[in-house]
C-alpha cells in the first residue's frame, strides 16, 4: 500500500492532495521538482497503479511486488533500479531480521518498496525535508540517503554482533561454563546473512562512485562517503566471521581436553582398583594349599597389602598429574 507521498520542488516538500496521475503531471510540468512515493508490501495490483503511470519496467515491477532479491543496480531505459537488504538486530533473541528496499529512480521521480519492518524510511524522509540544499541534487538524493541510512544500520547491527561474540567468549573460558556450540553456529549463521547482505552491495556503490551513472555525478562525493562506511562494515563482517570461527575451535578444544582430563581419571581410579580385583581374584580361585589361608594374621595382611598397594598407586599417579 501507499504509505507516503509528496512532490519535492527546489528542495522544499509539498504534500500531494489530488491522485498519482495528477502529481505526476504536475512534477512534469513545473519543472526541477520531482514526485516520490512510498510503498510498503503492495500487491501487484496496488503496485499497477504506480507502474502504470510511470512505464516501470515489468521485470523490475515483478522484483519489487515479489521481493526476495539480491542487492543489486541495474537500468531500465531512463529509470535506475536499486535493490537493498535492510538489517534490524532483535535484542530479545539475538536474531538478525532481513527486509528488502527497493528504489524506481528516475529523472522526476522516485519510487520507495518496503518489505518487512527493518529501517523504515520515515526518518530518510524527515532528514530530507530539512535539508533543501541536499534534496536540490533531486531524485540521487534520496536515493543517497536511503543507502545511507540502511549502511548506518549495517553499523548499529555489526557492533551488536561484536557484544554477542564477547559474551560467547567469556562462556567458552568460564570455569565450568555452559556448552555454547549450538549459540556459536546460530550467531555464525546471522553474521553469514549479514555478509549476504552487505557484501553485494560494495560494487553497486562503487560503480556508482566510478561516474557510471550519469544521474548520481552530482552527487558522488555523498556515495563515496557511503561506501567509505560500508567498506568499514564490511571488514568488521570479516573479523567476526573469523572470530566465531575461532571461539568454536576454541570451545572444541577445551571440550576435547576436558575429556581427556575426564579418561586419566576414569583409567587411574580403575589402575586403583585393579590392585585389590587381582588379590582378591586370586583367592576367589579357592586353591586348597596356600598356606597363608591357614594363618591367623592372613587375612588382616592380605587386606593392609591392598591398601598399601592402592595407596601406592594413588600417590604415584597424584605425582604424575593424573589425579
Amino acid at each position: 500500500m501507499i504509505v507516503n507521498k509528496a512532490i519535492y520542488r527546489e528542495g522544499r516538500r509539498e504534500d500531494i492532495d489530488g491522485d498519482i496521475s495528477d502529481a505526476v503531471d504536475a512534477a512534469r510540468d513545473q519543472g526541477r521538482c520531482f514526485v516520490w512515493i512510498g510503498m510498503h508490501e503492495p500487491t501487484a495490483e496496488e503496485f499497477a497503479l504506480v507502474s502504470d503511470e510511470l512505464m516501470l519496467h515489468p521485470l523490475a515491477v515483478e522484483d519489487a511486488v515479489h521481493a526476495h532479491q539480491r542487492p543489486k543496480l541495474e537500468r531500465y531505459d531512463d529509470t535506475l533500479f536499486v535493490v537493498l537488504k535492510t538489517l534490524e538486530y532483535r535484542d530479545a533473541t539475538s536474531d538478525i531480521e532481513v527486509g528488502e528496499i527497493m528504489l524506481f529512480v528516475g529523472a522526476d521521480f522516485v519510487v520507495s518498496v518496503r518489505h518487512g519492518t527493518a529501517n523504515p524510511l520515515a526518518p530518510v524522509r524527515r532528514r530530507l525535508d530539512s535539508d533543501g540544499e541536499l534534496m536540490g541534487f533531486g531524485p540521487t538524493s534520496v536515493l543517497y540517503a536511503v543507502l545511507d541510512e540502511v549502511v548506518d544500520h549495517y553499523g548499529q547491527v555489526a557492533h551488536e554482533v561484536e557484544v554477542d561474540i564477547i559474551e560467547l567468549e567469556r562462556g567458552v573460558f568460564a570455569p565450568e561454563g555452559p556448552d555454547v556450540i549450538a549459540d556459536i553456529y546460530s550467531l555464525k549463521r546471522e553474521v553469514l546473512e549479514f555478509r549476504s547482505a552487505e557484501d553485494p552491495l560494495i560494487p553497486v556503490l562503487q560503480e556508482i562512485v566510478r561516474g557510471k551513472f550519469p544521474e548520481c555525478r552530482g552527487t558522488l562525493e555523498y556515495f563515496r562517503d557511503v561506501l567509505d562506511h560500508l567498506l568499514r562494515v564490511d571488514q568488521q563482517v570479516d573479523a567476526h566471521n573469523e572470530l566465531l570461527t575461532s571461539v568454536l575451535s576454541a570451545h572444541l578444544a577445551l571440550l576435547g581436553k576436558q575429556q581427556n582430563e575426564d579418561m586419566r581419571k576414569i583409567s587411574s581410579w580403575a589402575a586403583i582398583i585393579a590392585v585389590p580385583t587381582a588379590i582378591a581374584g586370586i583367592y576367589g580361585m579357592n586353591f586348597d594349599h596356600m598356606p597363608e589361608l591357614k594363618w591367623r594374621i592372613g587375612y588382616p595382611l592380605v587386606i593392609c597389602v591392598m591398601v598399601s598397594a592402592c595407596i601406592l598407586v594413588y600417590r604415584r599417579l597424584r605425582k604424575s598429574g593424573w589425579l
